[in-house]
Formats: structure tokens, sequence, C-alpha cells
């Protein structure tokens, strides 16, 4: 593994399984999760526990890898890209208590190999975005992808197909 700035970069990774030739950058947090092999993760970028990232994998930097999120091989994630772990999110419980872990569930999201999500999209728990599909710039996805789709927007609809 290569951090970039060593310093900066180590202390903010904890209990985290890195593959060989990983190269991350400064100020990454990253906790209890997996980074593969050949994998490149950028500046200011989260992976929270229980995530997984596969080999030759791109993570741009600023975006947010939130716990259920895996992410198979030889997959590019644009600058910004944010996924989302729980479909009704609350601070506080009924009665005023906060919230814990155990008050939720992680509802997992899987990206399939050689997918590409473009720049500050934003991406709901619970989808599947299939083998070699392409989300578009800013998309909000909110149902699965097929394999080799294109979508794009708000909510994110299919494009017609790639030549």
């Amino acid at each position: 593994m290569e951090v970039i700035n060593e310093d900066s970069a180590r202390r903010s990774l904890v209990n985290v399984r890195v593959g060989s030739g990983v190269r991350i950058f400064n100020f990454v947090n990253a906790y209890g999760c997996e980074i593969g092999d050949n994998t490149k993760v950028g500046t200011f970028v989260e992976i929270q526990k229980n995530a997984r990232i596969g080999r030759n994998c791109k993570i741009s930097s600023h975006t947010f890898i939130c716990e259920g999120v895996e992410i198979e091989d030889e997959v590019f994630i644009g600058h910004n890209v944010s996924f989302i772990n729980d479909k009704v999110p609350r601070a506080a419980n009924p009665d005023g208590s906060p919230q814990t872990e155990k008050d939720w569930a992680v509802i997992p999201t899987r990206v399939k190999k050689g997918a590409s999500i473009g720049t500050a999209a934003t991406i709901l728990c619970g989808v599947t975005i299939g083998e070699r599909a392409v989300i578009g710039a800013g998309s909000v996805v909110t149902r699965d992808v097929p394999d080799g789709a294109t979508v794009a927007g708000n909510p994110a609809r299919p494009l017609p197909p790639r030549r």
C-alpha cells in the first residue's frame, strides 16, 4: 500500500484490510472496511465499516461510501458521490431518545464489476448497479440499473444504448 503524505493519511485508517498496490491519498477516513488490490482512493473519502471495495477501482475525492456498500472490481466512482444505507433516517426515536445502531437496519447496495458512477451522483440504498452500467453525473439512483445500461437524471432514467 502506498499512502500519500503518510502522517496525515495513516492516522485515519483503522482496522482496514488493504490489498497490494493500493494508493490512498491525504485525509481519507476509513475504518473496518476492505480495499482490494491496485485500487486508488482519493483525498477526503470516507469508507465506513463493513463496506467492501474490489480490485482495480478508482474512488475519486470527496466520496462517501457507507456501511453496507459492496463495490466490485474495476469500478469508477467520480468525485463527491454519496451512497445511502437507510431509507428512513432519523436522529431520534419517537420518544425523543437518540437513535443508535440498534434502532435501524443497514440496507445493502451493490455496484457490479466495471460500472462507472459520475460526479455528484447519489445512490440510494437497496439498489444494484449492473456490470459496466454508467450513471450520469448528478443523478439520483432510486432503483436497480441493468447491466450495460446508461442512466441519468433525478430520478435516474435509462438513456438510449451507448455505441
